[in-house]
């Protein structure tokens, strides 16, 4: 990424599990893309979508190449290329102002296939700054050289700016990993010497599974951060682990609303003052349940939750202001689609988060759920309507409805799709998966398949995703076929009740 920025481009880093029309779709939703950088293990994945004239034409630069060969037709040797390149600053750098558009990260946002959020050099700055400042990074380590363990994947905003900034902000050392590794994470700590470590629920599930071990109190990590650490798991693994501070925050990577709970209240993911709520202007507005839609009072201005009341979780924009306003995404569309107005009064706007929070009465938020059409599952966002678009082609343009659901012991909500059934109709859950494999990152496939008898509607004729959310998987609760996807397999198998209490007892791994 530094490369990028120390010649003034923009770069849009898009996630290297995403295949055909996501990553197509990635690819040309970076308004003005001029090039395509590729890791050389992924040329296959990227030449099964340069097929049409739009992409074709774009110049391919392959890096980490080293004694293999050039699989795209017309492909460059960023390697070889950089060796060969001036050392003298371009002169484009020296227009990039500190307001100006530094990178593209890629979004699920609440709807639709992902969307390249704008960051620019203000947010990235203040983002990696304050977290750094606020968790106390530095101050990790008392004697020496403080140093920062980041084995998030840098495409996101966790690993990419609030992780590497650091490094480019603080100047504390940062550890990289290209993959994140249970069983290697403690004793690479010990071996680098690390004072701070990232983190994200999963990781603390995957590390705390594992076989107790000496490294496991032998390092000198001081500090954790990071979000999505179960509230019943906290004490455990900051006991089993000698961590001195954990530091839940919350915040997405495009929008303005962000906060952290900086003294280790369990459970919290930040705090708000009741006292002077207007010193950082963050709210949670009543929604409906079913719609998803933000309620209004007589008055036409949306409704606060009082303490205990869940809501969506908003911010307030401020035009011009490096921290509250809202720079959207590439595309103009998706970013009106993340604005609410007349919040607070008329005339005023807020960014919408698309999660439902809860606030303790003394300004201690909890996170509870996700809105609109995105769930998170193996620490990723996933988007219903992608899901859905892959399974409905694959099952004749079925009616699907994809939605998430909650798996004892897992972090997240696993994916699952009901297909309404049709009278001429056969569930071909060989098609299914095998264009499942082919469309959708690992992570973004539904473990279990409906094959319902009907699906319910709204009154304008939209499918209705809660009540079946509320139902789960159980096959003693649920009277349509469900299927699971058995992943050392490759194939889908009926989900009996036996197999139902082996994925719940945690004997079925997911």
């Amino acid at each position: 990424m530094t490369v990028f920025w120390n010649i003034g481009c923009v770069p849009a880093l898009i996630n290297f599990h995403l295949r055909q029309e996501p990553l197509k779709h990635c690819i040309r939703v970076a308004k003005r893309c001029k090039a395509i950088v590729v890791g050389a293990e992924l040329q296959d994945e990227l030449s099964s979508v340069l097929d049409e004239d739009d992409l074709k034409a774009l110049p391919v630069f392959v890096s980490g190449k080293k004694d293999a060969a050039l699989k795209i037709a017309g492909g460059i040797d960023a390697d070889e290329g950089l060796k060969a390149s001036s050392s003298e600053v371009p002169p484009q750098l020296e227009a990039v102002g500190f307001v100006d558009d530094m990178v593209y990260i890629y979004t699920s946002g609440t709807t639709g296939l992902p969307k390249a959020a704008v960051i620019k050099h203000s947010r990235a700055y203040f983002a990696a700054l304050g977290m750094g400042l606020m968790v106390g990074v530095q101050s990790s380590c008392k004697d020496g050289q403080a140093v920062l363990y980041d084995a998030l994947p840098l495409y996101h905003t966790a690993g990419g700016i609030i992780g590497v900034g650091q490094a480019l902000f603080l100047g504390v050392s940062v550890v990289l990993r290209k993959k994140f590794s249970a069983s290697a994470f403690w004793a690479e700590c010990c071996r680098y010497k690390c004072t701070a470590a990232q983190y994200i629920g999963e990781i603390c599930r995957y590390l705390y599974n594992l076989p107790p071990k000496p490294e496991d109190s032998q390092h000198n990590v001081r500090i954790m951060f990071g979000n999505g650490l179960r509230p019943t798991l906290w004490e455990d693994f900051q006991r089993r682990f000698a961590i001195p501070t954990i530091s839940e925050f919350y915040g997405s990577t495009e929008g303005n609303a962000n906060i952290i709970n900086i003294d280790g209240k369990k459970g919290a993911v930040g705090f708000v003052s009741v006292l002077f709520p207007s010193v950082y202007p963050v709210a949670l507005l009543k929604v409906d349940q079913d719609t998803g839609e933000i309620l209004r009072g007589p008055d036409g201005l949306c409704i606060r939750c009082q303490p205990g009341e869940a809501g969506e979780f908003v911010g307030k924009i401020v035009r011009g202001d490096p921290v509250r306003d809202f720079h959207g995404y590439a595309d103009e569309t998706a970013s009106k689609k993340k604005v609410v107005r007349d919040v607070f009064r008329k005339g005023d706007a807020a960014f919408l988060s698309g999660d439902i929070l809860v606030m303790d009465e003394e300004g201690y938020l909890y996170f509870k759920d996700r809105t609109g059409d995105t769930y998170r599952w193996k620490g990723e966002n996933v988007s219903t309507a992608e899901v859905e678009a892959i399974v409905s082609g694959a099952l004749g343009n079925a009616d699907v409805v994809v939605y998430g659901v909650e798996v004892p012991g897992a972090e997240g909500r696993a994916g699952m799709a009901a297909v309404e059934r049709k009278d001429d109709q056969d569930l071909d859950l060989t098609a299914l998966y095998a264009a499942l494999e082919s469309s959708l990152a690992a992570y973004a496939r539904p473990l279990f398949i409906r094959w319902a008898s009907a699906l319910e509607r709204t009154g304008t004729f939209k499918l209705k995703k809660v009540p079946l959310q509320k139902e789960g998987f159980n096959p003693k609760a649920v009277k349509d076929p469900i299927f699971f996807l058995d992943g050392k397999s490759r194939k889908f198998v009926p989900l009996t009740e036996q197999l139902y209490e082996d994925i719940v007892g945690g004997r079925v791994r997911v």
